[in-house]
């Protein structure tokens, strides 16, 4: 079975190589892809692919190109993991939201915003690609927006493309670890869109066990999001947020943390990744050795300011493990071997969530199997969960419109609708800010 990765030159790539090389069941991945625009960014990770697999018997064979038709064809699986305008595109979404005084986050706000206008029309053209050139492929998509992109690349692949995220496996598995519950036996109501849902129960043996949580103001406190968002706030909601949402909930103290902070995130990474693809590409350097102590680094400081703001001191252990690359190979195995999971996932909507249209793509617990991803039914989300949902994907309905449009007044209406913008004014400044540091946005007009 052939994988495709594109963005096979991004830095977490070897996360979905070594959860392959621990799959030694039937139809598993034999051969894997590597396509990116930067050899040199390939040649660095193909180095740590390389170490990785030392001593591995039948590990998937690994090549690497940078023709996209050469890297489709034939594939079972795509896994997109792109990033437009690379990290510093990123650092410039962060600093432009910044000085007009609004969130720069590059899957909320005005940062997701800007993101996704850059990241749809290449997706786009990706999708009419796989279609063209691989149309029996699945592709699982991990590119950001992720739920934002999956609906783009939805509308020319259909339900063959499915969006994996792996914050709701996170939160899942802090909630199932405090109340000392098996992970593997509990099933997650989580409901929302990506990086916008709550988990609204957790349920072993059909009983739901988040009350108990809910009513333990000391359980509440003993892990990240009880720490991060508050167990009074917490109680109020009668959920569990997804992490992102403290952008929402607390949106002035996490906009003044991250314009004190020293540099912001993407800022961060970009100069921590340019040291450690340095370090890579020297054939004296041991790469894997190097990726990992970079890795370590990275999920450490993750979401940082928003802990700082929070007072939720450093992360936990066993959150620094990531898990998407296990939520892409439990994917991939269900599709391929036809073995049934339950897992959280972007997929089309299907009139799953009452609040909003069929084809939106939404996130949450889905049936998988050889036909796919098949989202389950679902409670209504309450009042205050709905509104916010509706509003962003209003806006993210925007966003798409402005990039099959090229039409700059509905890219400012993309950011004028977002509920941590709220300005039209501050809108257009934010349009301007964008356009004139991203060639990305040239198209809009």
């Amino acid at each position: 079975m052939r994988l495709t990765i594109l963005g096979g030159g991004g830095f977490r790539v070897p996360l979905v190589y070594g959860a392959l090389l621990g799959d030694r069941g039937e139809g598993r991945v034999t051969e894997v892809v590597l396509h990116d625009l930067d050899d040199r960014r390939l040649y660095a990770i193909a180095r740590v692919l390389r170490e990785q697999a030392a001593g591995v018997p039948d590990a998937p064979a690994v090549t690497a190109t940078t023709d996209l038709d050469e890297a489709l064809r034939g594939a079972d699986f795509v896994f997109s993991a792109i990033r437009v305008g690379g990290l510093q595109g990123r650092a410039d979404d962060e600093r432009v939201a910044l000085a007009e005084g609004v969130l720069g986050q590059e899957t909320v706000g005005a940062g997701g915003i800007a993101y996704g206008l850059r990241t749809v029309p290449v997706a786009v053209g990706i999708a009419r690609r796989v279609a063209r050139l691989a149309p029996d492929a699945w592709v699982i998509n991990f590119t950001n927006p992720a739920g934002l992109v999956t609906e783009a690349m939805s509308r020319h692949l259909g339900d063959r493309v499915i969006g994996i995220c792996d914050s709701p496996v996170g939160l899942g598995r802090r909630i199932a670890r405090v109340l000392g519950v098996d992970p593997r036996e509990a099933f997650v109501d989580y409901a929302g869109l990506n990086h916008l849902g709550w988990v609204r129960g957790l349920r072993v043996a059909g009983r739901d066990v988040l009350p108990r949580l809910l009513a333990d103001p000391a359980l509440l406190g003993s892990f990240e999001e009880g720490r991060l968002f508050g167990a009074d706030w917490l109680r109020s909601l009668g959920a569990i947020p997804n992490e992102y949402l403290h952008y929402y909930y607390f949106s002035r103290e996490t906009v003044r943390a991250y314009q004190e902070a020293e540099q912001t995130r993407g800022a961060f990474l970009r100069d921590q990744q340019a040291r450690f693809y340095a370090e890579a590409s020297d054939p004296g350097t041991a790469a894997l050795a190097a990726w990992n102590r970079t890795r370590a680094e990275r999920e450490a400081t993750y979401m940082a300011e928003n802990r700082e703001t929070a007072g939720a001191g450093e992360r936990e252990e066993e959150d620094l493990s990531g898990g998407y690359e296990k939520v892409a190979l439990a994917l991939m195995r269900a599709i391929a071997r036809d073995e049934r999971a339950t897992l959280i996932l972007n997929v089309r909507n299907r009139g799953t969530l009452s609040a909003l249209d069929g084809e939106a793509v939404v996130e949450v617990p889905c049936l998988v199997d050889a036909s796919g991803a098949h989202p389950l039914a679902a409670e209504p989300l309450p009042g205050h969960a709905a509104g916010l949902v509706c509003a962003v994907k209003a806006v993210e309905r925007e966003v798409l419109a402005a990039a099959e449009s090229g039409s700059r007044a509905t890219a400012v209406k993309a950011f004028a609708l977002h509920p941590l913008v709220d300005s039209v004014t501050v809108a257009r400044r934010l349009v301007d800010g964008y356009t004139a540091v991203h060639p990305g946005l040239a198209y809009l007009t």
